[in-house]
């Protein structure tokens, strides 16, 4: 015949409720350490990138120009090198009409030079206004470069000093819900990710809720302190335990997390 298994007692549920909380607390109160560092490293990550990739950008439209000036330079090269032979050529015209050809030649030639160098006097001035761009957006980059050192080396103290807390206390916690039975697992789940501080289990404090301003009869009190049922607060809807009880396991647990972390 089959052993019949232990039933669970209303006071050890209440207890192994007690002690998750106490253990999700603990997490929450060392990632609430990080704060918003691990968002704000990732933003200043993100707005690095984009400010390189800008400049970037702006460097090869600088390079562009910079080729658009080689190429000018070199149609002014090519167009001198025309007027000189033509000069040459008119020298040995045999009459007027060729003459005038060549002269407009050389015109021609002559307004081609004119529009380059127009253009590379507008290629200078969009490179300049380019560069000082890039100057203004490197000061801002090396300046957003310090400031994400200091993040990421103060978010990296806090991972050293609490990372192995965290995840010893993340496998602790799987291990104590693990032994609550699941219809109270889930409601635990359910009330603590509805409330603000996260706190689905919580003791009497000087007659109410922790954290409640309504005051819980002194029946109600009484029966709590006789741990033979659940009992939910009506007002914030979190699961009571006696004042006496939760002492006992915040003493306990405290002795337990700094066993585990030896």
């Amino acid at each position: 015949m089959a052993k019949k298994a232990k039933e669970i007692s209303v006071e050890d549920k209440l207890r192994a409720l007690y002690d998750l909380q106490i253990i999700d607390r603990r997490i929450d109160e060392i990632r609430a350490m990080r704060g918003e560092l691990p968002l704000e490293v990732e933003d200043l990550e993100s707005e690095v990138a984009g400010l390189e990739t800008r400049m970037e950008k702006v460097n090869n439209e600088v390079a562009d120009l910079e080729q658009d000036i080689k190429d000018k330079l070199l149609l002014i090269k090519e167009s001198e090198e025309k007027m000189a032979k033509y000069a040459k050529d008119q020298e040995q015209v045999r009459n007027n009409r060729e003459f005038e050809a060549i002269a407009k030649e050389i015109e021609y030639q002559e307004l081609e030079i004119q529009l380059a160098e127009k253009r590379i006097k507008e290629f200078n001035a969009r490179i300049d206004s380019k560069k000082e761009v890039n100057a203004e957006a490197g000061e801002r980059l090396a300046e957003r470069k310090q400031h994400l050192e200091h993040k990421v080396a103060e978010l990296d103290s806090i991972m050293s000093e609490t990372q192995k807390e965290e995840k010893m206390l993340l496998a602790k916690s799987e291990e104590t819900k693990g032994s609550i039975e699941s219809r109270l697992a889930e409601a635990y789940d359910r009330i603590r990710s509805a409330t603000k501080n996260k706190l689905a289990v919580v003791s009497v404090e000087r007659g109410a809720s922790a954290g409640s301003f309504f005051v819980i009869p002194p029946q109600r009190q009484m029966e709590l302190a006789q741990r033979k049922k659940i009992m939910i607060d009506e007002h914030s809807g979190r699961i009571l335990v006696d004042p006496l009880l939760a002492q006992e396991e915040e003493e306990k647990m405290q002795q337990m997390i700094a066993g585990w972390l030896k």
